[in-house]
């Protein structure tokens, strides 16, 4: 019983401390109050002030865009690195995936001043391109880390399967292999995303003035006192993300039921691959 409640406490602190803040960010946004020492009553006059100011709402629509820009990039390139380090051999993709941490485990500030010194050498104009680029480099790595291992986990024998029934390379790759890397697809998306949005210091130095994203917004605001907006436009965000996630976990967990009733259909009737047999 004593450890149980121990374990249970030791859980409870460590959750406590990671939204602790986030929840008191939330309950502060509704404060009437300017200050977040005193509270004086609940008021949405924040999230309508918000909605108002030109440039949150301009830095916002810049940093979605770079966000969903970079990582629709990022995942379509580090699915194809991804299968080419899965067919390379063991010391091949040893070397691959060291070469593949330096980026990670590479301090952001000299990754950030590495790039903007590539883009000044090469004489191209800090502003939307440079910092879309920068965000999907810094986003690769992450990409083929969330998939690699979805392929490493994957039957060897499924591919070959579907082209002995005869499916097409091609066809063989939507119909079995994609469907089973998907969740690692996802979560590869779901994290250059966040990463992406996240980012300060790599977009501080890889852009231009008249282009700023919501990071660089509000450290220019942090000289002058946090106003209540950002934590306005902080909640809206932490629901949109935590709705987000919801969604793709059922949806997730929906399909993984599917494909399982199928997996048991296909043994009862002593058939492989009922999907690829039957589709082809």
């Amino acid at each position: 019983m004593v450890m149980r409640f121990l374990k249970k406490t030791y859980v409870f602190l460590i959750f406590a401390f990671l939204y602790a803040p986030i929840l008191i960010l939330i309950i502060f946004s509704f404060n009437q109050s300017k200050s977040r020492a005193n509270w004086e009553g609940i008021t949405l006059k924040w999230y309508m002030e918000l909605f108002k100011d030109r440039q949150i709402m301009s830095a916002l629509y810049n940093t979605i865009l770079i966000a969903v820009l970079s990582s629709i990039v990022a995942t379509l390139i580090g699915l194809i690195a991804s299968i080419g380090i899965f067919s390379m051999k063991k010391l091949q993709q040893k070397v691959v995936l060291n070469l593949n941490y330096i980026p990670i485990l590479n301090p952001d500030i000299v990754t950030g001043i590495s790039l903007m010194v590539l883009y000044i050498f090469m004489k191209m104009p800090l502003g939307f391109v440079t910092m879309l680029l920068a965000h999907i480099t810094f986003n690769i790595p992450y990409v083929i880390l969330s998939i690699l291992p979805k392929l490493k986990q994957m039957n060897k024998h499924l591919y070959e399967a579907a082209l002995d029934l005869g499916a097409t390379p091609i066809e063989a790759f939507w119909k079995v292999i994609l469907p089973e890397i998907m969740p690692g697809i996802i979560t590869g998306f779901l994290l250059a995303f966040t990463l992406s949005i996240d980012d300060f210091v790599i977009s501080f130095f890889t852009t231009g003035s008249g282009f700023d994203n919501l990071s660089i917004v509000i450290f220019g605001m942090a000289r002058r006192g946090i106003s209540p907006k950002i934590n306005a436009l902080s909640t809206l965000m932490f629901i949109s993300v935590l709705a987000l996630l919801i969604i793709v976990n059922i949806r997730m967990s929906k399909d993984n039921t599917e494909r399982r009733s199928k997996i048991e259909k296909s043994k009862d009737n002593g058939r492989y691959l009922p999907d690829v047999g039957h589709d082809i």
